[in-house]
Parts: structure tokens; sequence; C-alpha cells
């Protein structure tokens, strides 16, 4: 499912979609240790049963051959946008001389 609105810019749309075995994997990877719990993670972020994942994290662990998964290259492209927060900056007071 994909909203799409109009800007000055052209027209914007925003996926959502369930990550991939390596984004969720990836994920997983970052917030536990063990590959059980990293399986539950991955599974749960993807919507499948966990045994299904553990099968796909096993052949994905065999392709890397025991390399960190955060290093190895992406195939799709993921663009965050940062907004700066407002800062409210002090004026000069331009004071009269007497």
């Amino acid at each position: 499912m994909a909203a799409t609105w109009k800007t000055k810019w052209g027209v914007r749309r925003v996926r959502r979609d369930n990550p991939t075995i390596e984004e969720a994997l990836v994920a997983a990877e970052s917030l536990a240790q063990e590959p059980a719990e990293r399986a539950e993670i991955a599974a749960s972020l993807m919507g499948l049963p966990v045994e299904e994942v553990q099968v796909l994290a096993a052949k994905h662990a065999a392709k890397t051959r025991g390399r960190a998964s955060l290093v190895a290259g992406r195939t799709r492209a993921v663009v965050v946008e940062y907004t700066r927060p407002r800062t409210i900056r002090p004026t000069a007071s331009f004071a009269r001389k007497r």
C-alpha cells in the first residue's frame, strides 16, 4: 500500500512493505545476541512463522560466511530525512546611548 501526495518538488510516495530477510536479520542482529532470539525478532518484523525464518537465517548465514551483515553491501536504497529543530536566536538589543 503506497500513499501519494503532491509537493512543490513533484509527487511523493511512501512504501510500507515488510522488510526483506536481510533487513530483518540486520535489525535483529543489533537487538539480540542469541540466534534463536534473532529469529524471533526477524519473524515478528516480517510477519512469518519462526521456523520459516530460522531456515532463511541459516541460508543467509551460510551465504555471508560468518561476516557481519552490517558490512555487507545493500541492494535497496533507504532515504532518511532529517529536519533541523528550530532554534531561537537572541536578538541584539539596540539600546540608545544617553
